[in-house]
């Protein structure tokens, strides 16, 4: 079995652990659109790293059946970059931006009519030979996902008609989330040392997927077919991990 990341995304909302008010409201969003037959609007996700924003992203593609296309801000060197990508779309597709608030002022403003009535308008030329060109585009949703919420700029948070703030989940939902990568990763674990695991994950998804895979690395060298409780607990001890979570770079951080 992969121990890629992909392989552990949850597949539809209903399978996404946690997070249940926006879950609702999404989905509300998503049975919207689906019923008039439109687009639904920008979407931005705010929230630490590893909670699920691009999970989420993923989702909503699958929900609506459209392509995704997936990006960084910081990878724009130049506002032509990201109408190099707005061009390209051929079909409706989920357009979403990792880190939207590194975006460049000029990146942004480019930004603003693509959102907002689906086009772009493009400098050809130079000096007095220069010319404006509108070249619309193919019908779009934006999600944005951002860490940094307060960096955003305002005209660009506006552009978005959702916003949607992810937040630490309990341990309840992190065992959950443990239990079902498990099922995925072909991993043998009883409930407790699921809620053990939970425990250390400081209540990030992302962080609990990890610190499975490493007890289930130190149970296979240990000859362990079923983990409980105890053998997660050692096998968090001698990777290094304590009681709330941290290894030894997260301490020296």
């Amino acid at each position: 079995m992969s121990d890629n990341l992909d392989d552990l995304r949850p597949k539809s909302l209903a399978d996404f652990q946690g997070q249940g008010d926006l879950k609702k409201e999404l989905d509300i969003i998503l049975s919207s659109a689906k019923l008039r037959k439109k687009m639904p609007d920008h979407i931005l996700f705010s929230g630490p790293p590893g909670l699920g924003k691009t999970t989420l992203s993923y989702l909503i593609a699958n929900e609506l059946n459209l392509p995704i296309i997936t990006t960084t801000a910081p990878s724009f060197s130049k506002p032509g970059d990201i109408a190099a990508i707005l061009t390209s779309i051929s079909a409706p597709s989920i357009l979403f931006i990792d880190e939207i608030h590194a975006l460049a002022p000029q990146t942004e403003e480019l930004l603003y009519p693509a959102m907002e009535d689906g086009f772009i308008d493009l400098i050809v030329g130079e000096g007095v030979k220069a010319r404006s060109i509108r070249l619309d585009l193919q019908p779009f949703v934006l999600i944005g996902a951002t860490t940094k919420y307060g960096n955003l700029s305002a005209p660009l948070r506006d552009r978005f008609g959702y916003h949607g703030r992810l937040k630490l989940y309990s341990d309840t939902e992190i065992s959950k989330i443990i239990e079902r990568s498990s099922s995925l990763l072909n991993i043998k674990i009883d409930e407790k040392a699921a809620h053990s695991i939970a425990l250390r994950s400081r209540g990030t998804p992302r962080i609990a997927n990890r610190w499975l895979r490493r007890v289930r690395d130190w149970a296979e060298v240990k000859s362990i077919e079923t983990i409980d409780s105890a053998h997660a607990e050692s096998a968090l001890d001698e990777f290094g991990v304590d009681k709330i979570g941290l290894d030894d770079f997260g301490r020296e951080i």
